[in-house]
């Protein structure tokens, strides 16, 4: 994973993609292959080299369209090609917190 500042930077170890959040409402973006954003990480461009990343990386932070902090994150592709959050955090941050609490009675 990267911040824009660290571009230079850039490793990615397996499929990636770019992620941001948007500025109006937080909710997880992911850059699309039509150069767009969309909220469905089905949808995101799968970058698997450096190179790839960071003209992808370049390509989104010049994009002014209410995005903030975009980034690399890991995903993990599925036997069926499903795109999956590739850590915990990023797991949280497209799912929301999903432990349960239980309350005593």
């Amino acid at each position: 994973m990267t911040s824009p500042l660290e571009q230079k930077k850039t490793r990615i170890a397996g499929p990636s993609v770019v992620t941001a959040n948007r500025t109006w409402d937080g909710a997880v973006i992911y850059r699309t292959v039509s150069h767009g954003w969309s909220a469905v990480l089905a949808d995101a461009a799968i970058v698997r080299t450096s190179d790839q990343a960071r003209e992808l990386l370049a390509e989104s932070v010049a994009d002014d369209v209410g995005a903030v902090g975009a980034y690399i994150a890991p995903v993990e592709i599925g036997n069926s090609g499903a795109i999956m959050p590739g850590n915990l955090r990023e797991h949280i941050r497209s799912q929301g917190v999903t432990i349960g609490r239980s309350i005593p009675a």
